[in-house]
């Protein structure tokens, strides 16, 4: 990939609004050979099963914190039919393999000494791969990553609603996500109104913030997208107090919930370090 994923100067437009607002830039990457469906029908034959998600793409947006039901077929069954199968899947921790890595390492790489100024290193860099049958929705949710998505086959139509907006998602949402990892999220129709909508065509790449609500409706086609993400200490530190809040409201308590950035929930987060560091102490003692 000599030119890079992005051009040049889109790291710069990305920090105008990094990391709490998403914005819309633009890839190169359409096209790429390691995303055609040839090359994905053979990444899903070697992948472990359990790092392919096949879902039902007629359902709700807001289905609720399961997500939405799996389809019961296999990874390699449900791209083979994704013209008509009204599933869509995930491809999870496509970095695992050398090839799609190098593509991840690649493609953050126009983006990382902009990201670097505001929330430091990339942390816990991760590629995700999203096939989807024309017509599906992929339900109400969030996710703990800075993520961008690029488009790179077909058309897509996402609704970003504001991150830290406790409205949209209360603290012990959070908190059981970072429990049990279930980011699925209830829909109220008055949430209508606060989300911004933004049609993705190949050569689109949208930054999702931290934590920003989002659902998908794809288009009348086939659908391919790629997402690069990453972690950054900011990020780290809102999860670790979120987890301290979800102690201290078991112990009765009615804790603020963490800030946003620029605020960095130091000391939440070292509370609850230091917690699960004398847990584990304690469990190697006995």
């Amino acid at each position: 990939m000599k030119e890079g994923a992005f051009a040049e100067g889109t790291g710069e437009r990305l920090a105008e609004v990094y990391p709490e607002q998403p914005v819309v830039l633009s890839h190169r990457l359409t096209g790429h050979p390691l995303l055609g469906l040839g090359a994905l029908a053979a990444l899903a034959a070697r992948m472990r099963p359990l790092d392919v998600q096949c879902c039902r793409g007629d359902v709700a947006v807001g289905v609720g914190r399961g997500g939405a039901p799996e389809t019961g077929m296999s990874p390699v069954e449900t791209i083979a039919s994704i013209g008509s199968c009204g599933a869509w899947m995930v491809f999870k921790y496509v970095e695992q393999d050398d090839e799609y890595r190098t593509l991840l390492d690649q493609s953050l790489a126009a983006l990382e000494p902009a990201v670097r100024k505001l929330t430091g290193p990339m942390l816990k860099r991760e590629a995700f791969v999203f096939v989807s049958s024309p017509g599906t929705v992929t339900p109400l949710h969030f996710d703990p990553e800075h993520n961008v998505l690029l488009q790179i086959r077909g058309r897509k139509r996402m609704t970003v609603f504001p991150a830290g907006d406790e409205r949209l998602v209360a603290g012990p949402a959070h908190e059981a996500f970072h429990e049990d990892g279930g980011n699925g999220l209830e829909w109220n129709p008055a949430f209508v109104d606060r989300g911004r909508a933004f049609t993705l065509e190949p050569g689109d790449a949208l930054y999702v913030p931290v934590k920003a609500p989002h659902f998908v409706r794809n288009g009348e086609e086939i659908s391919v997208s790629l997402s690069i993400t990453w972690r950054s200490g900011w990020s780290l530190r809102e999860g670790y107090a979120h987890s301290m809040n979800r102690l201290m409201r078991g112990a009765g308590l009615e804790p603020r919930p963490p800030r946003r950035f620029p605020a960095d929930n130091r000391v939440k987060s070292l509370a609850f370090r230091a917690l699960e560091k004398a847990r584990r102490v304690g469990r190697q003692a006995r």
